[in-house]
């Protein structure tokens, strides 16, 4: 039986940078993947790297026929096949390079201290002092009737590798990852029906910025309808109700897009004592340790923000937990951000309007339209606002952007609000010109 220092169950961002790390310091690790097409993690293979390659080069299809746009489009796909496929081996060798053994199976608990990991060549029996577990989400599919019988059915991993590029494509759910598939579909130029079961837009943003971003999507020729409970699939073709009227969508793919839940499949969890949550999410402390002393975990199978670089974060998490320093920890993260990339992209931190009124706290409001900024001009991009709240103190309490490069900007305003800098200096730097950042001047400028 092999041993090791630490054994990371999943190839994740947390597990590939931990498990690199602790090799470098000359610990014996080992990190255990079951997909060899999944190295480097869901980012890079499935999920934030070729979604938003995909995104950029839709922005650039052909306003042809559809023909033309179909070509385009299977080349794209036939990009991003290239790009994941580099960065996956990279992933693997960089792995390789730092004295970690990657090994290709099914790992599962046998206790706290060993794992049992079905291979292709057999069962592997290894025994480890300290575990990390990274094993991420993975789709929700709702038990829809036909849902399981359709072949022309996909989820956001399953889409990307869609060589022909759907004539009519129809999204169910209308959350972030629904909504950024959308829009790249539809600069593709697909015709995109998103049907969603909630009734309210955005139900997580203010009511103007929701507004905002779908008379923008709609403007794209994409069409939301909302409070439908979907019935029936067959095929292609989706059957929902919305309050007494029964409509028959027909079209090309349905992407299901009703969110992700945490992998602990398989895992065995149990048998080692570690506790999961109702969702089946590893139940984490802040310093992300489970209830196991000598098991960790780390990323979206703790059922937290599925975000690549909160995986990263929970990385230097663990890595201070591991090394008896114990100063990082999931309270401690500051400003919490994230960008929507749909067309122009949506970003946010902090606080909105209406979650600061829920909490009784002062606010002023600022507001400022992204067609008032030269390099929206610039970039042909005079769609969307801007929405900052500052407290009684100047202090940032949230600001949310939709406009172009808001993903660059959102980072500024975070580093000014984990920094407890007050809005007057965001609204007096000299920033660069032309640029998207000097939006800032204006947007704080009362």
């Amino acid at each position: 039986m092999k041993m090791y220092d630490v054994i990371v169950i999943g190839f994740g961002k947390a597990g590939k940078t931990l498990a690199g790390q602790l090799g470098k310091q000359g610990k014996k690790v080992a990190l255990i993947e079951k997909d060899n097409g999944m190295y480097g993690g869901t980012c890079i293979n499935v999920g934030c790297i070729p979604s938003k390659r995909l995104i950029t080069e839709a922005a650039t299809a052909p306003k042809s026929d559809f023909a033309s746009k179909a070509a385009y489009y299977k080349k794209a796909i036939e990009g991003k096949r290239a790009l994941t496929g580099a960065l996956n081996q990279a992933n693997y060798n960089k792995l390789i390079q730092a004295g970690v053994e990657v090994i290709d199976g099914m790992a599962s608990f046998v206790d706290a201290t060993h794992v049992e990991v079905k291979t292709k060549d057999g069962v592997l029996q290894l025994e480890g002092k300290q575990f990390v577990i990274n094993t991420g989400a993975t789709s929700v599919i709702p038990g829809i009737p036909g849902v399981k019988d359709s072949d022309k059915v996909y989820t956001s991993e399953s889409m990307m590798d869609l060589d022909e590029l759907p004539e009519k494509l129809t999204i169910v759910g209308g959350g972030y990852i629904g909504l950024e598939f959308a829009a790249m579909y539809a600069n593709f130029g697909s015709k995109v029906t998103v049907v969603q079961d909630i009734d309210v837009f955005l139900p997580r943003e203010d009511k103007d910025i929701a507004d905002n971003i779908r008379s923008v999507l709609e403007a794209k020729g994409i069409e939301i309808v909302t409070g439908a409970k979907t019935t029936k699939i067959e095929g292609a073709t989706l059957y929902y109700t919305v309050g007494d009227t029964d409509t028959v969508l027909e079209g090309d793919a349905i992407l299901m897009a009703t969110g992700r839940r945490p992998n602990t499949d398989g895992l065995e969890a149990q048998k080692a004592g570690i506790a999961l949550s109702d969702r089946g999410a590893v139940v984490t402390d802040e310093h992300l340790r489970t209830n196991v002393p000598n098991i960790w975990a780390a990323g979206d199978v703790c059922g937290n923000l599925q975000f690549t670089y909160i995986s990263l974060d929970d990385s230097r998490i663990i890595m201070s937990d591991m090394s008896g320093k114990g100063d990082r920890t999931t309270q401690n993260r500051g400003a919490f951000s994230y960008s929507v990339f749909i067309d122009p992209p949506f970003s946010r931190v902090g606080l909105s309007e209406s979650e600061a009124k829920a909490k009784n706290i002062e606010y002023r409001v600022m507001n400022l339209p992204s067609a008032a900024i030269p390099k929206a001009k610039v970039l042909r991009k005079p769609e969307g606002v801007l929405k900052a709240l500052v407290g009684a103190d100047d202090q940032i309490l949230g600001v949310q952007l939709f406009c172009a490069e808001s993903h660059e900007m959102i980072n500024l305003v975070k580093m000014a609000m984990d920094n407890n800098l007050k809005y007057q200096v965001l609204r007096d730097f000299i920033y660069t010109h032309p640029t998207m950042s000097e939006s800032l001047n204006d947007l704080f400028a009362f």
